[in-house]
């Protein structure tokens, strides 16, 4: 059985090699589309199953380095795997540079171009689940009152209740009750879980 809702995007001017490709990936069971150019694909954008890239670095029009460009731009973080000729090497190492997660070198390898391919659907299904669960963080983020914001913050900085409370010039047992309504609503059972959901979303630096 193919592997279900993920699909392989296979973007390349050359029709022979779309073909080859998309070929190659269903004997593996990977479901693939084919797009014959990185333009024809940005005015699709098909984001329900897009979890991997397969895109020639040089194209008439947009290349496959102004196709990485443009997905960062619409902050769409999916793993790209670059296809170069020789001379395009050096474009490829640039690629990389915008988050390509790999290049093949024509002419490649059936088997170094599956591995490739299986190693960005690997790292694709850990990104998923980072974004799936930094998704439900935010949302539950902004439940928060604006109060019960600055309490969490005193508290993924390490402070005690009585020093939130100063800083805030209030009490520390209305910082408890803050506290307490929203450890509820961020779902949190202990505070280094707290901690953890605030590492995730980035609003608390790292040591």
């Amino acid at each position: 059985m193919p592997s279900e809702g993920r699909v392989v995007h296979v973007i390349d001017d050359d029709e022979a090699l779309r073909d080859s490709l998309t070929f190659l990936l269903r004997t593996a069971k990977i479901d693939s589309q084919s797009h014959s150019s990185a333009a024809v694909f940005l005015e699709k954008l098909p984001q329900p199953n897009l979890c991997c890239i397969i895109t020639d670095v040089r194209m008439p029009g947009l290349s496959g380095i102004d196709l990485l460009k443009r997905l960062k731009e619409l902050r769409i973080d999916v793993p790209v795997i670059v296809i170069t000729g020789h001379a395009d090497v050096p474009l490829a190492v640039e690629a990389m540079k915008f988050g390509a997660v790999d290049f093949l070198e024509k002419p490649f390898d059936d088997d170094v171009l599956l591995a490739s391919v299986k190693s960005a659907l690997r790292q694709w299904d850990g990104e998923e689940k980072l974004h799936m669960e930094r998704a439900v963080i935010e949302s539950r983020l902004a439940a928060l009152s604006n109060r019960e914001r600055d309490v969490l913050n005193g508290l993924i900085a390490g402070r005690a209740n009585k020093q939130i409370a100063f800083d805030l010039g209030i009490s520390p047992r209305t910082v408890e009750i803050y506290r307490a309504n929203l450890m509820d609503k961020m779902q949190a059972a202990s505070l280094s879980e707290l901690v953890r959901m605030a590492l995730i979303v980035d609003i608390v630096e790292r040591g």
